[in-house]
């Protein structure tokens, strides 16, 4: 069975034998010792505040220390953290090296370091180097630490039994000094607050230092020693519930007030009223265990984020925000009650012991780092080429691109009188008419009269094709193709371009959205032929003429007023045919008989009478007849606007 152990009441003969267990078994590097302070030098003697004991009769002497190597390895150790050796343990270290230089410099040499010096300073810095990322991240920090016992002890503490910032080479002497005794022995304050429950208490864990005297008296007196007491003793505790969240929702209401509002039904109220009377009931218990909070060595405390403001930073409270006894549990927890208080006392307290031989250690240590994942070697990056740092343009360039700005943007807005005067000036400056648009300006078209015709601008494609002579043939860019696609060929017209291919030629008349804009083309290419090849590598389909437009206007109204006649027709003819229709009904429901009064005592067949009747019972042949007639009317205008499409 294995054997049960207190944190504060180890046996004396497994202490001594303890020593601090590490996951990578490595004989520790051997640095040379720390020197003990040296007493003080006389008031009238000169000494060295590095090397610790080293004392000068005069001026002299003093400088020439100061350039020797001993004194020079041991600023660059203090550098480096490390602690100062003494002069025959520099002596030893440079008589360990295999190719030594004489332990102090000449005065010649006082700017420059020994080979001596450089060889120890390196030597020390291999053997004592700080651990890499990747043998840091093969050492994961857990909350137990553990120790071991030769030859097959091991015993495990959790680390926050021990002062906040304890090194982890202090954690076996921090243990050892734990087992001392002390006046009133050792208090322990916990808190548990979740889901309105609460459960505090102040536990002694471990026996004051009378008990410990009285025993010890009992013994020597040869009496039957008293019946020891337990190591651990509740002094106090307490448990209350309150009503604060909603069940199987989770969180408070005042968490949920901050996230989505102010609730404003009753259960809201409730839970608001009840979370503020679980703040002043656990405030009111901490107030009335003050002086036995004060004489706490640990406070343990599991509360969220929200929670903890009970405990700490408010007007008058008992536990300071920045506590140093202040703990979490490392572990998990369940619901606050009496009983997971004791379970985790119990678990912090009791020391975790397993009996495993030292070959097995190594060989589950070794297991488990092959187990870890490697640290990812990041390849020496090549070095990434600086980007190139635009150009700086001269006031020349400057204004040339501010020359074409303003022309791209008054072809665009159709500002035709600005353009003009605007042309008659640095028109020759910029290239003329055909000149091709510059690519820094990011526009997908080509030319100026590209730019006319797809923007709109009846006026300005009229005065580029007839007053500059612009060149309707110049293609559009094909990054540009597919993009304008969508928007060109906008008009049901029959002047309309046919629909293009992806990477098919267009020209200036495929980027026209208006059939004004396509009639300025069609227009000019009838007036002028012989100026380009208007119907090949323009791409225009047809000349325009006014009387063949007007003609061809003509036929649409001829048709469109052909088909309004047909419509007309037939609405007449549909209007009598529900009217003879309306009259043969009119004459067979005259021709019925009356129905008879039914018996409101006598039996009905079941399903009652039919939709198309239930609205004229009780109405005179006449009425009946007269509200058929207003039924099948407006069923016929009904039809003649489907019909006709209004």
């Amino acid at each position: 069975m294995t054997q049960r152990y207190h944190v504060f009441s180890l046996p004396p003969e497994l202490l001594e034998t303890l020593t601090p267990r590490n996951l990578i078994s490595r004989p520790p590097p051997r640095v040379p010792s720390p020197v003990q302070p040296a007493p003080l030098a006389p008031n009238n003697a000169r000494a060295c505040n590095i090397c610790l004991g080293a004392t000068f009769s005069d001026v002299d002497e003093q400088r020439s220390h100061f350039r020797s190597d001993w004194h020079r390895y041991n600023v660059k150790i203090r550098l480096r953290g490390g602690s100062p050796v003494t002069e025959p343990a520099f002596a030893q270290l440079v008589d360990g090296l295999e190719d030594s230089l004489s332990g102090s410099a000449s005065s010649d040499e006082s700017s420059d370091d020994s080979d001596a010096v450089k060889a120890l300073v390196s030597k020390i810095k291999r053997t004592s180097r700080s651990p890499s990322p990747s043998e840091e991240r093969q050492t994961p920090l857990t909350a137990v630490t553990w120790f071991h016992s030769p030859p097959s002890t091991q015993i495990g503490v959790y680390r926050m039994l021990f002062p906040i910032d304890t090194p982890a080479t202090s954690y076996l002497a921090e243990l050892k000094s734990m087992q001392e005794r002390v006046g009133g022995g050792r208090k322990w304050a916990m808190f548990m607050v979740a889901g309105g429950h609460f459960a505090g208490a102040v536990v002694q864990v471990s026996r004051p230092e009378e008990e410990q005297d009285l025993q010890v008296s009992s013994a020597k007196a040869k009496k039957r020693p008293p019946k020891p007491k337990p190591e651990t003793t509740i002094l106090k505790h307490k448990t209350f519930h309150r009503y604060t969240t909603r069940r199987k929702q989770g969180g408070s209401q005042s968490v949920n007030d901050n996230s989505k509002g102010a609730a404003i039904s009753a259960g809201a109220m409730l839970r608001r009223y009840g979370e503020q009377a679980l703040r002043d009931d656990i405030r009111n218990l901490i107030q009335d265990w003050a002086e036995e909070i004060q004489d706490c060595e640990r406070i343990w405390l599991r509360a969220s984020v929200s929670n903890r403001r009970i405990f700490l930073d408010y007007e008058g409270c008992v536990i300071n925000k920045g506590d140093d006894r202040l703990r979490t549990f490392p572990f998990p927890t369940r619901r606050p009650t009496q009983s997971e208080l004791s379970r985790c006392l119990l678990e912090l307290t009791q020391v975790k012991t397993s009996h495993l031989t030292e070959e097995v250690l190594r060989a589950q240590d070794e297991a488990f780092l092959t187990s870890l994942p490697k640290p990812k070697v990041i390849p020496s990056a090549a070095p990434t080429p600086e980007k190139a740092k635009p150009q700086r343009l001269t006031k020349e360039e400057e204004a040339y691109r501010e020359k074409w700005s303003r022309l791209l943007d008054m072809i665009s807005k159709g500002r035709s009188e600005p353009l003009k005067s605007f042309w008659e000036r640095e028109g020759a400056s910029l290239g003329g008419v055909d000149v091709l648009v510059p690519e820094w300006t990011g526009d997908r078209r080509a030319s100026l009269l590209q730019i006319a015709a797809q923007s709109g601008q009846e006026d300005i494609t009229r005065w580029l094709l007839y007053e500059l002579h612009a060149d309707p043939s110049v293609p559009v860019p094909s990054s540009g193709a597919r993009q304008d696609e969508d928007v060109a060929n906008e008009s049901d017209a029959s002047d309309a371009p046919p629909p293009q291919s992806v990477g098919s030629r267009r020209t200036a008349y495929d980027l026209a959205r208006t059939r004004a804009v396509r009639d300025v083309f069609r227009q000019c290419a009838g007036d002028h032929p012989d100026w380009w090849d208007w119907f090949g590598a323009a791409r225009v389909p047809s000349t325009f003429s006014k009387e063949k437009e007007e003609a061809k206007d003509e036929k649409k109204k001829q048709r469109r007023k052909g088909l309004k006649e047909k419509m007309r027709e037939r609405e007449a003819r549909e209007r009598e045919r529900e009217g003879k229709r309306s009259d043969i009904e009119d004459e067979q429901m005259e021709a019925k008989p009356e129905p008879r009064p039914q018996d409101p005592m006598a039996p009905r067949k079941l399903g009652g009478l039919s939709g198309a009747t239930d609205g004229v019972m009780g109405l005179t042949p006449e009425m009946r007849a007269k509200v058929e007639r207003e039924r099948r009317a407006r069923a016929a205008e009904a039809r003649l606007k489907t019909l006709t499409g209004s």
